[in-house]
């Protein structure tokens, strides 16, 4: 599947929300968690094809594994839903990489740091006050790895020649 729109047309959570709608809301945190590591399979791509800025690659992909990592463990896995998330994840994966189709690797990035932004979001987003402020400020936390990401990405973007 290719979705033509770009991220700057598209809402990603409105590109994503057919799958998201799939998931029972317990375990929405979980399936972004794996979304989230499929950016990080992205970021390693393009740093073994651009090996010059491999290192701002691989610090973006360690963080995608770090949110997902920690983003598990606020959110415990429910085994009812899991069956969703794994039935979901194929279709959302597959309309994630089809914004990237056709791009060059400048274009990709751009987008990518778009959907950094748009991460950010999404995990502000699951703030509530019924959690605890520790758990409120663990989302916290991992919104702001995402914004480092778009930040990181945003300075390689306009390093990068067309």
């Amino acid at each position: 599947m290719t979705v033509s729109a770009s991220i700057d047309e598209a809402n990603l959570g409105e590109l994503l929300g057919r799958y998201i709608a799939r998931i029972p809301p317990a375990s929405v945190p979980r399936f972004l968690a794996r979304l989230e590591r499929g950016a990080a399979d992205r970021y390693r791509a393009w740093a073994a094809a651009l090996p010059e800025h491999a290192d701002t690659l691989l610090t973006c992909a360690a963080s995608e594994e770090q949110i997902a990592t920690r983003a598990d463990s606020l959110f415990p896995a429910v085994p009812e839903d899991l069956a969703a998330i794994e039935e979901a994840l194929p279709g959302a994966r597959e309309t994630y990489f089809g914004l990237f189709e056709g791009l060059s690797v400048k274009q990709q990035m751009a987008i990518q740091a778009a959907a950094e932004r748009q991460g950010c979001r999404a995990w502000l987003g699951l703030r509530r006050d019924d959690l605890p402020a520790t758990h409120n400020a663990e989302l916290d936390a991992l919104a702001a790895l995402e914004i480092e990401s778009a930040e990181r990405l945003e300075a390689l973007v306009s390093r990068l020649a067309d």
